[in-house]
């Protein structure tokens, strides 16, 4: 997983790619290419 400081690049780079927010902290999660997960925070 990467932690980067914006992820909107990111979600743009697969269309499967979703942004979630759990406990204060921003993902990207993608169930079909589990390479793009992402984390912000």
């Amino acid at each position: 997983m990467k932690v980067k400081s914006s992820l909107r690049s990111l979600k743009s780079r697969h269309r499967d790619c979703r942004i979630v927010r759990r406990k204060g902290r921003v993902y990207v999660i993608n169930k079909t290419q589990p390479r793009f997960k992402a984390r912000q925070g």
